[in-house]
């Protein structure tokens, strides 16, 4: 069955989004999500879209990346983890400059455990990259109140959530109309911008939730805690809002990823009720 590798223009941004939010399921390992793509989107949906790759079989997406700068964040039908015939084609694509896929020299493959196109990517000489732990909570029972007042902003109050972001994440760029863009996306229809509040008011901590739709997992991204009020719980606190959130919004499970070696963040959604599960490895190919 022939594979063929497509780069989709802005009008089959949502085609990608539809194929993402069918592969979200619980009991698989967790993968590029339609939120990754949707908080991409606030760069602008033409400079998001150009960072997407496809792969389809009669027509039909099967696999789906996102460039993120030299890391490509691979997403399959789960039907097709274990399809050799299409492991070897993105592998080859992969390592093809001229496919457009990824440039060359130095560059990275994040792709779900378990898929043979991340083992197939290892036995061609690619290295065991950075090590980055998913967390997973149930929603099948009711979430317990955050413990601080949070609300859900929109444009009225796009200020504060973009003020507490940069104040989480030194150097980011993330401004009003970085949010605006985002919010005017069709992924963002299922989202949700939260932040938390303390006793005097001060916005501490905020998150955006993405739901890939009803009974499927629910994405946190990004999640960050003012730099000035950290190590008094907001981290959790708003961890715990977003799960409420996407609860309901019809969410099966919500889910988060956060690199290993930031162990204060493990911490943190452990603390908010997520468990961790198997750790992940991107496939790092080194410059020669």
């Amino acid at each position: 069955m022939a594979t063929t590798l497509d780069r989709p223009g802005t009008a089959d941004l949502d085609e990608a989004l539809s194929a993402l939010r069918g592969w979200q399921q619980d009991g698989t390992a967790l993968q590029l999500h339609p939120g990754d793509v949707g908080w991409r989107v606030r760069i602008g949906a033409d400079a998001a879209t150009a960072d997407l790759r496809t792969w389809r079989r009669e027509g039909t997406v099967v696999a789906l990346g996102m460039l993120d700068g030299r890391v490509l964040r691979l997403a399959l039908d789960p039907a097709v983890w274990r399809d050799e015939p299409l492991a070897r084609r993105i592998v080859a694509d992969l390592a093809e400059p001229g496919s457009g896929v990824l440039p060359a020299g130095e560059a990275s493959l994040e792709s779900p455990n378990g898929s043979a196109i991340h083992d197939l990517a290892l036995a061609n000489g690619w290295d065991a990259g950075e090590s980055w732990t998913p967390l997973r909570r149930d929603l099948s029972a009711e979430v317990e109140e955050p413990g601080v007042r949070v609300e859900a902003v929109g444009p009225e109050r796009v200020s504060v959530r973009t003020a507490v972001h940069r104040a989480s994440f030194p150097g980011s760029t993330f401004g009003d109309n970085a949010w605006r863009t985002m919010a005017a996306g069709s992924a963002y229809a299922d989202a949700r911008c939260l932040v938390a509040f303390d006793d005097d008011g001060a916005a501490v901590a905020a998150a955006t939730v993405w739901s890939a739709g009803p009974g499927r997992p629910g994405l946190l991204e990004p999640v960050g805690t003012h730099q000035d009020h950290r190590g008094h719980g907001y981290g959790r606190a708003i961890s715990v809002a977003a799960a409420r959130t996407l609860q309901e919004l019809g969410s099966s499970s919500a889910i988060v990823c956060t690199p290993t070696a930031n162990e204060a963040a493990v911490a943190t959604y452990r603390a908010a009720g997520f468990v961790p599960e198997e750790l992940r490895l991107d496939a790092t190919r080194r410059a020669h």
